[in-house]
């Protein structure tokens, strides 16, 4: 589980009111929630005496889940440039690579051994790489597991692990027919320490975090979660899954009784799609939008809370086709209400591409519709040659999810990882979208710096990120992969240096030397 203060990934997971196949045949598994077990554990009227035989009879189903890792860390040579910097094998310091482990929490779902976990549990951070996923059951028996199917977005993975006979597994519920103070238990893994089981009540449902993106509906509960419980399931009373620890707020990094869990409907469908290897198509308008706050509403002249505010809009893409304009405000779409619990990006998301949609908007404070066709959400990578925040730093542009997709994208990431470690900048291609948002006129080629190492020649000249790349060796840029050829070119030559060309926003463009390392 991540935390920070604020909304931190605690990560977990959850599903709907199905049952999987189990591969066994009939009858010989049930549920470990099954209805008719339950029934007989909890009472129908206030609060259960006790949880004990509840969490008997769920927790079998409930595992611990670990990955091997290779990370690549940056190590530093206090010596570098001196004539000790050999001394203690550091040379000019660099990348290297260290092993890590991670722990995280999931629930069998079949009684064939699918798993539901959260994506970051499993997922390594920055440049790392997960070797091995093992899954280790409440009997102590431990599972080379899987991985059948992750998702980024949505934040959910399913794993299998194959034993000699039918895993007792959880069903998923509906958490729609949560309310706020119904009694939930999560059991997971916090701190390492298998097992564990904490009680609580629903706080909220569908809780908006203002964090944003296609997923920020959670359901609230004051049940400890702590880190290690991602991927977890959060039980009703019933015995039904119906969130999956997610996240909790923390000024301290522990639990302070505001945690956040996937509800269990929204998950299931994703859950589904990962099991049986379908793509996971997600709508796309192509706009930029920002929260209808009260100072924004005051001064359209609007309620507050209601509808949400178009920053920018894509040219090409479906919202620019239907005519809709920066500074409109959309209030319904496809008869459905704008607000902070159902915003725009959760409609449009979960609405599937090529779907023809109405959206209702104001425009200079006059109500019009118009009609839209959703598009399919362009990939990360793709992502993110469309957009730059120069004050945000990133990992060059290459992502961090499901890795290259095609031929390439695997030369460019092979690209950038040689740049990088040759000039000590990644940098991705300027589009005019991103010229644009850096002050640059839209016909400027070139590459943008989207990061450099403080330690390296480039860092101590003064390259930054947001700096435009125009040639190279007076060889004008338009990929990484031309950088990447310079670059070669340079070294086959036995040169020390690349010259840079290097425009900066209200600045003339001029010529910078980098030394290669």
């Amino acid at each position: 589980m991540r935390y920070a203060y604020g909304v931190t990934t605690a990560l977990l997971l959850a599903g709907s009111a199905f049952t999987l196949a189990t591969g066994f045949p009939a009858g010989a598994q049930v549920a470990q929630n099954d209805s008719s077990q339950i029934q007989a554990i909890t009472p129908r009227v206030g609060a259960p005496s006790s949880f004990a035989d509840l969490t008997a009879q769920l927790q079998p189903a409930v595992v611990n889940i670990s990955t091997r890792q290779r990370v690549k860390v940056q190590s530093n040579n206090p010596f570098a440039g001196t004539p000790f910097g050999d001394m203690f094998g550091g040379g000019q310091g660099g990348t290297t690579t260290r092993e890590a482990q991670s722990l995280g929490s999931g629930f069998i779902i079949s009684a064939d051994g699918y798993i539901v976990t959260n994506n970051h549990v499993i997922t390594a951070e920055g440049q790392g790489e997960v070797e091995s996923i093992s899954v280790t059951t409440p009997d102590g028996t431990e599972y080379p597991a899987k991985l059948i199917g992750k998702d980024a977005q949505s934040d959910l993975a399913v794993l299998k692990i194959t034993g000699t006979k039918p895993f007792p597994f959880v069903k998923f519920g509906d958490s729609r027919k949560a309310r706020v103070g119904d009694w939930v238990i999560a059991i997971g893994n916090p701190f390492g320490l298998g097992g564990t089981v904490t009680q609580g009540i629903i706080s909220a449902v569908y809780r908006n975090t203002g964090q944003g993106g296609a997923y920020d509906r959670y359901l609230q509960t004051d049940a400890s979660i702590n880190r290690g419980n991602s991927g977890g399931p959060m039980f009703d009373m019933a015995g039904n899954v119906i969130g999956i620890n997610n996240a909790i707020y923390s000024p301290t990094g522990g639990s302070v009784g505001i945690g956040f869990a996937i509800p269990a409907e929204i998950a299931a469908p994703i859950v589904e799609k990962l099991r049986t290897g379908q793509t996971i198509d997600r709508g796309y308008l192509g706009v930029r939008i920002q929260a209808l706050s009260e100072d924004l509403a005051a001064s359209l002249g609007l309620a507050k809370n209601r509808g949400e505010f178009i920053q920018s809009v894509e040219p090409g893409a479906g919202a620019a086709k239907a005519g809709i304009q920066a500074g409109d405000v959309v209030t319904r779409v496809d008869g459905r209400d704008v607000t902070p619990e159902q915003t725009l990006s959760f409609l449009v998301a979960n609405t599937p591409p090529g779907k023809k949609i109405s959206i209702d908007l104001l425009r200079n404070g006059k109500p019009m519709s118009v009609q839209a066709v959703v598009g399919k959400r362009p990939t990360d990578e793709e992502l993110a040659n469309q957009s730059f925040d120069p004050d945000q730093q990133d990992d060059g542009g290459f992502g961090q999810g499901d890795g290259p997709n095609s031929d390439q994208q695997q030369k460019q990431v092979q690209a950038g990882s040689a740049i990088q470690k040759s000039l000590g900048l990644s940098a991705i291609p300027l589009t005019p979208t991103i010229a644009r948002q850096l002050g640059a006129s839209e016909d400027v080629r070139g590459l943008v710096v989207s990061n450099v190492d403080s330690a390296s020649d480039a860092g101590s000249k003064g390259l930054q990120r947001g700096d435009i790349l125009l040639s190279a060796n007076y060889r004008v840029l338009a990929t990484v992969a031309d950088l990447d050829a310079v670059v070669r070119q340079a070294k086959t030559e036995n040169r020390e240096a690349v010259l840079l060309r290097v425009q900066r926003r209200g600045q003339p463009p001029i010529y910078v030397p980098i030394r290669l390392r």
